[in-house]
């Protein structure tokens, strides 16, 4: 395939990162969300699989990490982590990390028809390590992230036409995410590191990842600027991304981020916060903090999406394995349990889209993992 059809691909479009309206910048008020009632009621008890959702909501297997997905053929991947999803002609995809190493990682695929029927599951990249989160570009593709010492961002079609692109022009580290503003047109991203770092990507091109400007967050937690990497691709002898420029912020443990329409979100596991950047002002807030909610709702902060209707869908590692939701009005709830299980962790939260379906897997869940779709009546406004 041609670059400029694989990137121009008629009905590919990326969901719910770059859909709806985010109420956090409004007012530019700062919003230090707490446990309490969320907008969908309590949990239900759990059900046969052991989700507990709220009242009119149902949720449902997928696929299971080493099974066949459905009628398909194809062998679902263990391990699965980051995950989004994208139009495609007749449905929609659903693109899930796998997160095994030694080069046996890589990214499969569920494609779905309007009606959320499997209609066919495969594999857009293989034979890389650890591909923990990552995120999707507006121009339809997925950006899926190694977690390894000098690992590197790989660019995927969703179809599975086109092979997987390296873009080492995102640095070499220990990615984790990535988020893409279209407005300013630059990518930002999350490093997995105790004192790891907030990137940003400039793309010499617009739609071309093959070169560009990477820089790396300083300043306050207030007020942010930046500074350009002086290496972004340091071999195993040179030092490091995250050392190059000395003054620049360390995040303890920085995992999902996601960008919502006019901000960037982002969590940190090692101090349980989520995080919002505003690049108009390029000040930074902190929107929660476990330390400072008496619920202590959510713990063990990782995968984050959004949704059409503002609100965030941050899933727990461990935590008590939810999603839980973060509503702009500083509310944090949960919207979905998953029950009966350990050593595991929850991922990959990403909407269809029209919004009425939520898939996410529980990463180690009987072993493999396992991949799920709830449906309800989410709300998009």
């Amino acid at each position: 395939m041609k670059r400029r059809d694989f990137l121009g691909q008629a009905a590919l479009a990326v969901l719910g990162a770059t859909t709806g309206s985010s109420l956090w910048a409004q007012a530019g008020r700062a919003c230090l969300a707490t446990g309490g009632d969320g907008p969908y009621g309590a949990l239900q008890p759990a059900d046969e699989n052991g989700i507990r959702v709220p009242e009119g909501f149902s949720a449902r297997i997928v696929a299971r990490g080493g099974e066949v997905v459905g009628s398909t053929g194809h062998t679902w991947h263990l391990a699965a982590d980051g995950g989004a999803t994208f139009r495609v002609p007749g449905g929609y995809v659903y693109v899930s990390n796998s997160e095994l190493g030694s080069g046996t990682g890589g990214v499969g695929a569920i494609r779905f028809d309007h009606r959320g029927r499997i209609q066919d599951a495969y594999s857009i990249c293989s034979g890389t390590s650890r591909n923990c989160a990552g995120g999707p570009t507006p121009w339809g593709t997925w950006l899926t992230c190694e977690e390894t010492s000098r690992g590197i961002v790989y660019e995927c079609d969703p179809t599975g036409q086109a092979a997987p692109i390296p873009r080492p022009a995102l640095g070499s580290y220990q990615h984790e995410a990535v988020a893409v503003d279209p407005e300013r047109r630059r990518l930002y991203l999350t490093e997995d590191k105790g004192a790891g770092k907030l990137y940003r990507f400039t793309p010499t091109t617009w739609g071309d990842l093959s070169e560009g400007l990477l820089e790396v967050a300083l300043g306050t937690f207030g007020s942010i600027r930046w500074e350009e990497v002086p290496n972004p691709n340091p071999t195993s002898e040179e030092l490091s991304t995250r050392w190059q420029v000395q003054a620049a912020i360390a995040f303890n443990g920085g995992e999902g981020i996601v960008w919502q329409s006019g901000s960037v979100h982002f969590v940190t596991k090692g101090d349980n916060r989520v995080w919002r950047y505003d690049p108009r002002n390029e000040t930074l807030e902190i929107i929660y903090h476990a330390a400072q909610d008496p619920a202590l709702q959510l713990t063990g902060v990782d995968n984050i999406a959004a949704t059409r209707s503002g609100d965030l869908v941050i899933a727990e590692d461990p935590g008590n394995l939810e999603l839980v939701l973060l509503t702009p009005d500083c509310v944090a709830s949960p919207l979905v349990q998953v029950t009966g299980q350990t050593n595991t962790e929850l991922t990959g939260p990403a909407f269809d889209p029209l919004g009425r379906r939520l898939y996410f897997s529980s990463q180690r869940a009987e072993g493999g993992g396992i991949t799920y779709e709830v449906t309800g009546p989410f709300r998009r406004l």
